[in-house]
């Protein structure tokens, strides 16, 4: 079982992420908040534009962790320069969070 670290600002949207994270058999780890510590985590689903959640990639992805980034917005380079194992953008088939997820945890992603 992965830790995967959910960053998303919508109450819907994080369960429904939460939903795909569980359904493979992993668990799902949220932020702490900006004075906690940053998560141990195998894995991250992060919304690029909430606050923080750039802030949080970059942690994973210095860890030598992958990150799939879900938004509303189309990608931009900051985003793009931590190379996300996936990038989707709202609306998405969870079907292929799921796959992203998968292959992310199989195959280390360099950092």
């Amino acid at each position: 079982m992965a830790r995967i670290l959910i960053v998303e600002p919508h109450t819907d949207i994080r369960s429904l992420l939460e939903h795909v994270v569980r359904r493979l058999g992993h668990e799902a780890v949220y932020p702490s908040g900006n004075a906690g510590p940053m998560p141990d985590v195998d894995a991250a689903v992060i919304e690029p534009g909430d606050f923080a959640g750039l802030r949080y990639a970059r942690h994973v992805r210095g860890l030598g962790r992958p990150v799939v980034f879900t938004s509303i917005f189309p990608a931009e380079r900051e985003a793009l320069d931590l190379e996300p194992a996936a990038y989707f953008v709202k609306p998405f088939a969870l079907h292929e969070l799921s796959g992203a997820l998968a292959a992310a945890l199989a195959v280390p992603v360099p950092a």
